[in-house]
């Protein structure tokens, strides 16, 4: 796409945590080092915070690879696990098959983690999204901490998680977990000149050896819009460099950020309501060809941003009205509501052990409009919506599948796309219909 136009050899900007991509500003690379430093302890419970977006997934990944030979990580990513998921779950990445019922599992892993300290070996169990972990089960992983020798604990947790988990851990229930945590991190965003500096990083990684697309005036924007976040960093930057493409222009404006804003919803852009939005389909480069780009084109001449503007052809030359067809199809908008309605229906009929798996989220209608798009293309159908509380928040919830249980689910789990920011995760029409809301009624 852009990437020729602007000398690159890859996206600079995808949202998926790629270690490559690595950058240490912005207190990142102190933690790093501070979390290296715990974990060569090996005592406590570690703890890392930071809002969505933050980077925490990148600094797991990153402090995985960084990890000495002697230490064997395993990764918790799905928060719904109960205690004998948990168990199968650490047994499985240390290369063991599960035995049957809870106390053999226990069992079953102090064995394993006997052997491999014997052996000169320890295990570090990194859990993100720990802020969506039920209370009884962060219990339960404090007691695989109780797992040691008589000078030596054979297990540590890392937990990375939203800044909802200060809040769980505040509930007196669990205080003796938060007493066991030994180092508190907490993930700032971005400052402008970060911002800056987290361009150009990036920029350089993919190839770009240029003078500065990002001007100092469009950084000090970005740092607004993005709210310091890195994934919304992300997401604006490719968007703007995709509007420059579009343009044919290598100068990055205001105009350029402030529409990829206006694409990507994020609050605070500065796009007026009487303007049109460039087609989503150009921003997201699904199956661009010329005709987007064209059309992309077109919605910048018209905002001044290319050189002419062609005039509007008198009355008798104008084209014909678009097919009804075309013009019968519904809007994104349209085509959400339609869906989560459907699934209302389903949900109401479909057995109470139906296994689904949940793809994503998405907090605010337009998002999941868009994101419904997107979906639909990548996923097989049906990709069913629902709306109604998600750790604690209302947002709408996208699944799909329809497997009669478990064992089933897993198999189509294990085969379905790699997601860019969510951890696919299954869960039962049961569950599903004790946290439905009625549309856009938190």
């Amino acid at each position: 796409m852009y990437f020729d136009f602007f000398g690159l050899k890859e996206a600079p900007f995808r949202i998926t945590p790629n270690t490559e991509y690595w950058h240490a500003g912005g207190q990142r690379g102190d933690m790093l080092a501070a979390l290296l430093y715990a974990i060569g302890q090996g005592e406590g419970i570690i703890k890392v915070v930071g809002e969505v977006g933050s980077g925490k997934t990148m600094l797991c990944r990153k402090l995985v690879a960084q990890l000495p030979e002697t230490v064997d990580s395993v990764y918790l990513g799905n928060p719904t696990l109960g205690p004998d998921d948990m168990l199968a779950a650490i047994l499985a990445d240390l290369g063991e098959a599960p035995v049957e019922g809870r106390q053999a599992r226990l069992a079953q892993l102090d064995a394993v983690l006997l052997a491999r300290h014997r052996a000169g070996r320890r295990v570090v169990v990194f859990v993100e999204e720990a802020q969506g972990i039920a209370l009884d089960n962060l219990e339960f992983l404090r007691l695989l901490t109780n797992l040691e020798t008589a000078t030596d604990k054979l297990l540590q947790i890392v937990l990375f998680g939203q800044p909802e988990l200060d809040e769980l851990l505040a509930d007196p229930r669990i205080r003796q977990l938060k007493d066991r945590i030994t180092l508190n991190l907490g993930l700032p965003p971005l400052d402008e000149r970060e911002v800056g500096d987290y361009l150009r990083a990036r920029l350089n990684v993919a190839g770009y050896r240029g003078p500065d697309l990002f001007t100092p005036a469009l950084v000090a924007h970005m740092a607004r819009l993005s709210g310091g976040l890195s994934r919304r960093i992300n997401v604006l930057a490719d968007k703007t460099l995709l509007a420059a493409y579009a343009g044919q222009t290598h100068t990055l404006t205001s105009a350029h950020l402030d529409a990829a804003a206006g694409d990507a919803e994020v609050t605070g852009a500065a796009r007026p309501a009487s303007r049109r939005t460039i087609p989503r389909a150009a921003w997201l480069g699904i199956g661009m060809g010329l005709a987007a780009v064209l059309a992309v084109a077109s919605y910048l001449a018209w905002k001044d941003l290319a050189p002419v503007r062609p005039p509007a052809p008198p009355p008798q030359a104008r084209p014909a009205p678009a097919p009804q067809t075309v013009a019968s199809r519904p809007t994104p908008a349209a085509e959400l509501e339609l869906r989560v309605r459907q699934t209302g229906a389903w949900l109401a009929d479909a057995p109470t052990t139906t296994y689904v798996i949940q793809v994503a989220t998405a907090k605010e209608a337009g998002q999941a409009a868009v994101l419904l798009e997107d979906l639909d293309q990548t996923l097989p159908p049906p990709v069913r919506v629902f709306y109604g509380l998600s750790r604690g928040s209302p947002a709408w919830m996208f699944v799909t599948g329809e497997f009669p249980d478990r064992a089933a689910a897993l198999a189509a789990l294990q085969s379905l796309p790699a997601a860019d920011a969510e951890e696919p995760f299954l869960r039962t029409v049961g569950r599903m219909r004790t946290v439905v809301l009625p549309t856009g009624q938190p």
